[in-house]
């Protein structure tokens, strides 16, 4: 490199190319126009005799999906799509992702407004309905977190046929998948985090992409490629709620995760025409109510891990296990404590986090008192209340001081609202659920 980067310079985002091979081989290009080349790779699991060439459109989805992690370098206001152009429905779900979902980006890089790069559109290609597919064999991604455990429970007490899924191995994922006793395919991510590394200390821009969009094309390819018709993602209701107003759009950190994102990739995904549906499984639920759920599950209190510190994409600053310092780890803590013995949080978090009034503003802040709401995998404002009226109810939890002075401070502000629990654990309608399986999401999380 010669100099500093200068983002504002680059005018156009290129999607250069993508290829398949038979041994799951997966290479992605871009580039910042004729400047610098990004290459991404992935090895995914393929079948013996699998057809590559029915799978080439949502190869096409995840090369344009992923281009998102090398965009925001510089974020220029157009794209070139060099490898064919998308569909319609394709189109209008890149042009949210590479905006909306680039809203955490834009915020905290302050760029004033969002970027807004226009998709070429491939007029030949008719947008498709999305379709509720009757599942026989599902695909069930994990990332060892409580979400994808509730997921994958409620698709084993189904009797459908199921294989567990993860992009990279982390501990946590191979946890997960030994207490429940299910094979588990898994598809290795390998990015040029070197390059990537030495263009931000040189002024490329930085910041949160979506995703759980990635990991979620990287999923239907490989259910294409292994002969699954069905993808259920854990993404709850609570995802759809965002942090702040920028630019006049509420960014959501959680955009990839959100009932938008998903209802914008189903039509992307029937454009394809591929035999594969996806929805989330846990669209009806909080992550309160997610939560109750977990907490009836003890075999894997010792496996799971929720905090994002262990899948920080440098190995070298990853964790092995909950940094017990972290929105994410106080808000997972805040909402299984209601249902869970503090001894019994004390041994899966090693901390008495509600016991530290070092970590009273942290657990303020998930209810938008004395800011924003974090940019994290954090459930709304409300349900963070109604667990603390949990918790000021409880006898085991009422006195820890975190708890005390939430309720003197914090809802003495925000009221006490006698419905606010209920409404944080009923069920929501609103989700993409074939009847196969919505019968089992009710028998589970309103147990």
């Amino acid at each position: 490199m010669r100099g500093l980067f200068d983002p504002s310079k680059y005018r156009t985002f290129r999607f250069t190319e993508r290829s398949l091979s038979a041994d799951g081989a997966v290479r992605l290009a871009y580039a910042l126009d004729d400047e610098h080349e990004f290459v991404e790779t992935f090895e995914v699991p393929v079948a013996p005799g699998a057809d590559l060439a029915a799978a080439e459109p949502i190869l096409d989805l995840l090369h344009w999906v992923a281009g998102v992690s090398y965009y925001k370098t510089a974020a220029p206001p157009e794209v070139a799509c060099e490898t064919g152009a998308p569909g319609p429905a394709a189109a209008s779900f890149l042009e949210a992702l590479y905006s909306e979902g680039l809203g955490e980006f834009a915020v905290v890089n302050q760029l004033g407004k969002l970027p807004r790069p226009r998709f070429p559109r491939d007029g030949a290609k008719a947008a498709g309905e999305p379709v509720r597919r009757v599942p026989t064999r599902v695909l069930v991604p994990v990332g060892g977190g409580k979400d994808s455990i509730v997921a994958l429970e409620i698709v084993r007490r189904s009797g459908l046929d199921f294989t567990l899924f993860s992009v990279r191995d982390d501990p946590a994922m191979q946890r997960t998948a030994a207490v429940a006793e299910v094979e588990r395919l898994v598809a290795q991510r390998r990015l040029p985090l070197q390059q990537l590394g030495e263009l931000n200390r040189s002024g490329a821009l930085n910041g949160h992409v979506p995703i759980t969009a990635i990991v979620s094309c990287v999923a239907l390819l490989t259910a294409a490629l292994n002969g699954y018709d069905t993808v259920t993602l854990a993404n709850e209701r609570s995802a759809s709620a965002g942090n702040v107003v920028y630019d006049g759009v509420e960014v959501n950190h959680q955009f990839s995760k959100s009932a938008r994102a998903e209802a914008l990739l189903r039509g992307a995904i029937a454009e394809t025409g591929a035999p594969v549906d996806l929805f989330s499984l846990l669209r009806p639920a909080s992550e309160l109510g997610i939560a109750r759920t977990f907490a009836g599950l003890p075999q894997y209190h010792a496996a799971f891990t929720s905090c994002n510190a262990i899948f920080r994409l440098d190995p070298e600053l990853r964790l092995s296990s909950w940094c017990g310092n972290c929105p994410k780890c106080r808000f997972v803590f805040l909402v299984l404590a209601p249902f869970m013995e503090p001894s019994a949080m004390e041994a899966i978090f090693g901390t008495a986090m509600l016991d530290d009034l070092d970590q009273y503003e942290g657990f303020a802040l998930l209810t938008a008192t004395g800011g924003h709401k974090p940019f994290e995998c954090v459930g709304e404002e409300e349900e963070s209340l109604a667990a603390i009226s949990l918790l000021a109810a409880d006898p085991r939890w009422r006195t820890r001081p975190v708890v005390a002075k939430l309720v003197a401070e914090v809802l003495a502000v925000r009221g006490d609202d006698s419905g606010r629990v209920s409404s944080a654990l009923s069920l929501s309608d609103a989700h993409n659920v074939p009847d196969e399986l919505i019968d089992h999401v009710h028998a589970l999380l309103r147990a």
